[in-house]
Parts: structure tokens; sequence; C-alpha cells
């Protein structure tokens, strides 16, 4: 683990803005999380604040969002209650022209609600209305009122696909674009959404551990309002050179430290991640998609006095990104990063996924490859996954489905087959959307990942 070492007795001040530099990053990891996504649509496309930027096709390695789904469409819109007041996000009806999977958040990516075919509409669409701290103009009726803490959020949209044939995709592009995003204030005659492509982009949101992690969390801190859970934090911050109305920067010196202070913040989440979290299913080594307590406080909306999970919450946005206010009703998560024997998943070796035959989902289920330090799709491999949505999957005479991952696809088998760098290390992802009754009472098991 890098260190950063001064002799105790001439620096005493330097080691102490060290460790706080540490607990910080952990403490902001969902910040910097999403601070990296809005500077990179700020920075890199012609997409704007409460707009929706969209993938037009099934996600590629060119998103290098951490653990993306590259089987449904992509709308995501960074929203700020500050510069527009109250805003509504109109979630259209689910019928045979499409549906979609929404997930509304904050800058700490606190879910406030979920929307769409298994959110709180559960498809009969809504008007949701996220509101700014403190507001107190009352809601009118027929809006799903959603009062957020701070100004800032963003909300991301699946639409699904019924398959990956071009056909689908049109109608599934189609769809999501009847998502509206306006201000409450313009709702009676709404001004049209702006909806930028970014499809071809290299849209870059991995975490960088160096200072830039904390210039990250400086702007957030600027922008949004405190915590009143998080006011300790008030003077800890600036003692590394973050403070309310004050510019952050740091000199040479401070820059080495913090420097230091993220790779050992880096090293440190990475060595829980490593750890492992709780099994699903006793023995398995596919696990919970994040730890049990930070998945409470999420849908409790953190309102518990006597628990804070800041340790699990820094863990789980170095992996990953968006909160999920139901989870388990609209998708369900399940990671491995390492093989049946025990084994980190290496990418010159070939592995082999059994998927047992009815899974219980209502929608469908898709497993992914990401690399295992960055935790984004694998870059230069030509897809990243394989679900039950492929047209040409070849399913064995019981219904079940074996998946191929490796530097190359086995004789036959390429419509079964995940590349992966020979390189590099990597992790999987399962997926079940509209996961059913036999997951969680356990009666279907997902085996482990073999090698071939």
């Amino acid at each position: 683990m890098d260190t950063y070492s001064h002799d105790s007795s001439t620096d005493l001040g330097a080691r102490s803005r060290y460790r706080r530099a540490v607990e910080a990053a952990i403490w902001g990891m969902p910040l910097i999380n999403y601070d990296l996504m809005r500077q990179e649509m700020l920075g890199k496309t012609a997409g704007q604040v409460n707009g929706f930027i969209y993938w037009g096709r099934p996600l590629d390695w060119h998103n290098q969002t951490l653990t993306p789904n590259p089987d449904t469409l992509y709308f995501m819109a960074f929203y700020d209650t500050r510069q527009d007041g109250p805003l509504v996000l109109e979630i259209p009806p689910g019928d045979a022209a499409g549906s979609l999977n929404c997930n509304i958040v904050t800058s700490w990516q606190m879910p406030l609600e979920d929307a769409g075919l298994l959110g709180a509409d559960r498809g009969a669409g809504a008007r949701y209305l996220v509101l700014p701290p403190g507001y107190d103009q009352g809601v009118p009726e027929g809006y799903v009122a959603l009062q957020s803490d701070v100004f800032g959020g963003f909300i991301l949209v699946r639409s699904n696909l019924a398959s990956h044939a071009d056909d689908d995709v049109r109608k599934s592009l189609a769809y999501g674009k009847r998502v509206k995003l306006y201000p409450l204030a313009q709702a009676v005659d709404p001004p049209p959404i702006a909806f930028t492509d970014v499809q071809q982009l290299l849209f870059d949101a991995t975490i960088g551990y160096d200072t830039r992690l904390f210039e990250g969390l400086d702007r957030v801190v600027q922008q949004e309002p405190w915590l009143a859970r998080d006011r300790l934090m008030i003077d800890l911050l600036r003692s590394v050179g973050i403070e309310k109305g004050q510019p952050f920067a740091p000199d040479a010196a401070a820059r080495e430290l913090l420097d230091a202070a993220a790779r050992e913040t880096h090293a440190w989440l990475d060595n829980l991640y490593d750890a492992g979290l709780p099994p699903f299913w006793d023995g398995s080594r596919w696990t919970q998609p994040a730890r049990p307590d930070l998945v409470r406080a999420q849908q409790s909306g953190w309102t518990d006095g006597d628990r804070y999970p800041v340790e699990s919450r820094g863990l789980t946005y170095t992996y990953g990104y968006v909160g999920i206010k139901r989870l388990g009703v609209g998708q369900m998560y399940l990671i491995t990063i390492r093989d049946r024997d025990g084994d980190p998943f290496d990418g010159a070796r070939h592995y082999r996924l059994h998927v047992p035959p009815a899974v219980p989902v209502e929608q469908y289920w898709s497993v992914t490859a990401y690399d295992r330090d960055t935790h984004a799709l694998i870059r230069n491999m030509e897809r990243a996954s394989r679900s039950s949505q492929v047209p040409d999957l070849r399913t064995n005479r019981d219904g079940s489905v074996d998946i191929h991952f490796g530097p190359s696809a086995p004789a036959g088998l390429a419509s079964n087959w995940v590349p992966t760098d020979p390189a590099r290390r990597f992790d999987a992802m399962f997926r079940l959307y509209g996961p059913t009754g036999a997951l969680f009472d356990k009666s279907w098991v997902l085996p482990d990942i073999e090698k071939a």
C-alpha cells in the first residue's frame, strides 16, 4: 500500500492532512463518481444540463463508465434545480412500442425514485417532479413529488430492447426519445428537449486516483448545500484545501500529498473489493452487488441515525454508479471476481458459464465482462456481453445456455462468446431484468464460472 511518509516529530500536520485526505476521498466517492460523468458530458459532448445525452446503439467499449449495461439503450440527463427550479420528468406509458427502466438520483447517487416498467408507475407512465432543497410552494395535482436535499443529480433511462436486431434497436431508440424533461414553470407549454447522440465518443468516466479526485470533490462541494449528517466533514475538508466559497489551489507539496492519499484510497478500497462481497448463494462465487448495510441505507433514504456506512458506499462507487430504490424489483445484479477454483479471472485463459434453463426473469438476462482494474468495458473488444436478447444465441436442448469467455472464440461457438483481453484481468456481472421468485427463494442457482 502506498503511504505518505513524514518524520513524526517534524511534520505531524502533513501526516494528519494525509489521513484526512484518504477519509475525505472514501466519504466523497459517490460525488467524485458523479462529477466525472458530468464533467465528461460538459467537456466532451454538446450535451446540456437538464437535457439528455444518449447512446443510440447498445453500448460498446467507447462508453468507459463503471459497469454499464451493453444490452440496452442508455439515455442520461444531468439536472440542476438551481438553474431552472423544480423539474418535471415525463415517463411515457409502456406499450407495444417499448418500455423502460429509469432511476432518478441525487448528486450523492441517493435514489429518489425508480420509474418505468418496474418502477413506481409500474409501466403506466407518470410525471415525476424533482424538487430543490427547501421547496415549500406546494405540488400541483398529478405529479409524483420527489424532494431532494441537494440541487444536482442525474436521471438514467434504459430503453429496453426486444433484441439486438436493427429494427428493435430503432424502436427502442424512438421510444426512449418520448421521455421529457422540463421546468415546472414551463409545464403548460414545455420546450422541446435536447437529445445529444454521444455513441461514437470516448466517454471516459473511469476514476483517476490522484489530485483530480479532490478537484472533482471540490466542484461538488462548491455547488451543493451541506447535509446535516455531514457537517463533521466541513472542517476536515478545509484541512486538505476544500472549503465552500474558496478556490481549491494546492501547491506542489500539497499535490504530492493528495496524489499519495488518492493512491492509498485506491489501494484500500480495491483491497476491500478483492476480499469479496457477500455471496448470493451459500458457497457461491456470485455475490451481492453491494454490502447489505449500504443497500439498507439507500432504500431507507439514510434515515437510520445510528448507522452511516461510509466505507461500504465508497467501495460501491469505485466499481459502479447510480442508486436503485427497489433493488431486486426492476433489476438484480450478481458479481463474480473469481472462478470456481477461487482464482481471479485471467483474460488470457478460457472459461465457461453454464446458465441453467428457466432463468427467473420477466424481461431478459445478460452477462458482461469488465476490466478488473478500471471496472469499465474492456477496451477494443468487439463486444462485451451475451444476453437472452441475442437472436443467434445458441441454446442447449434442455433450454440451458453455455457462455464462453476468452481471448478467442471456441470453434463453432462465436455466437456465445464474450471476448477478453489476454493482457488484462476481468470480472463478470450477471444481470436479471424483472427478476422473479425463483431467484430470491434460491430454487434457481447460477453455477460458478469455470476454467474451460
